[in-house]
């Protein structure tokens, strides 16, 4: 996959508390553009299988929420985890882990993971289709680095996680 690419123009169904609606549930649908999030902004963004799953969530999103305030320290505006799960899921995800800085970012039909390449089979496990793990650094849409597991493939015996995650992205981001 070549670098300096341009990211999929895709629309994401995410929730967002709204204190106006009241009641125990007080959230809202609201519509995200590709451009809401990247446009004119340095992100760090990395996708992986899927909430709650044992390398996601015991490995993967703590490390980069871990690692948030060295990505700040480097300029990078916003950190970007996505997962083809709803909106729902990726609440109770970030919930249970006590994610407060991470964007968990929802892509429930999987089109922004289709149209990056990234859409692969985990029928194997029973997940159906997934996004492959990967991470990028991405400024003003465009991709500037990315870091691709080895062995993509559709239904994949293993789950590699030793170059999508924050350790890598920081070493990346301190030496340009």
């Amino acid at each position: 996959m070549s670098e300096q690419r341009l990211l999929p123009d895709v629309i994401f169904k995410t929730r967002v508390r709204d204190e106006s609606l009241g009641g125990d549930n007080p959230f809202r649908w609201q519509d995200v553009t590709t451009d809401d999030i990247f446009m004119n902004k340095r992100i760090v963004f990395f996708a992986l299988p899927g909430a709650f799953t044992p390398t996601c969530t015991n490995d993967h999103l703590p490390g980069y929420e871990k690692h948030y305030e060295e990505f700040k320290e480097l300029r990078i505006d916003d950190v970007v985890c996505l997962s083809v799960n709803d909106a729902f899921v990726m609440y109770q995800w970030g919930k249970s882990l006590g994610i407060q800085k991470i964007f968990l970012l929802p892509d429930g039909n999987a089109e922004f993971t289709r149209k990056m390449g990234m859409l692969v089979d985990k029928s194997n496990l029973g997940f159906g289709m997934r996004s492959w793990r990967y991470s990028m650094f991405v400024q003003n849409k465009n991709i500037e680095k990315m870091f691709i597991e080895p062995e993509y493939t559709d239904n994949c015996p293993t789950d590699p996680f030793d170059i999508s995650g924050a350790e890598t992205m920081l070493e990346y981001l301190r030496s340009i």
